[in-house]
């Protein structure tokens, strides 16, 4: 028996997908696909560390604003943010303003554009596991933290990436389709 449920249209989707329509359009279209490209993974790896303690809705439904504040996240223009963006991210009611996670951010992309075209690609995607796990049949199979999690964790921290432990490194595994936690009866686990 599986905990997928089925959608308005009738398709079965992992059961947090059906909360909002905006979460079916991510479910549907991202959640556990993969990203490839150093930009694009450090937009991922930036909001899942906004996202560190809130909803992922609050994020989602922010996201076009966090795009705008941070230049697309293109980690050579972030990387050229000084105090005043700083300042001027603190007062912008568009995205989260917590002091540590965009200081972390500016941060990050300091460190990064010191990186070699398609390093953080490579340094992410070293940690998905070699072989899938079985697909979960219940949201309750779904971990929170693996093994791969934390080494990737502790790789990017080792490496000067702030913000980003064990969980929040699951997290970005599964957004960026390094692991498939989409339920075994889901539609979207095998998209055609």
């Amino acid at each position: 028996m599986s905990d997928t449920v089925a959608g308005p249209d009738g398709r079965p989707r992992c059961p947090w997908a059906l909360a909002t329509a905006d979460y079916v359009v991510y479910h549907d279209t991202e959640w556990g696909r993969p990203v490839h490209g150093d930009d694009a993974l450090y937009e991922r790896l930036c909001l899942e560390a906004f996202q560190s303690g809130l909803s992922w809705l609050t994020i989602l439904r922010r996201r076009e604003a966090f795009r705008k504040a941070f230049s697309s996240f293109e980690i050579a223009a972030v990387a050229e943010f000084g105090p005043a963006d700083a300042e001027r991210l603190l007062a912008d009611e568009g995205i989260i303003r917590n002091r540590a996670k965009i200081e972390a951010t500016l941060a990050n992309a300091k460190v990064l554009a010191g990186w070699e075209p398609g390093e953080l690609d490579t340094l992410i995607w070293s940690h998905a596991p070699e072989e899938p796990g079985p697909a979960p049949r219940a949201i309750g199979q779904v971990p929170a933290v693996t093994p791969e999690s934390a080494a990737l964790a502790k790789a990017l921290k080792k490496a000067g990436i702030r913000f980003i432990g064990p969980t929040t490194a699951y997290a970005l595994m599964q957004a960026c389709g390094l692991v498939n936690d989409h339920l075994a009866d889901c539609a979207s686990r095998d998209p055609a």
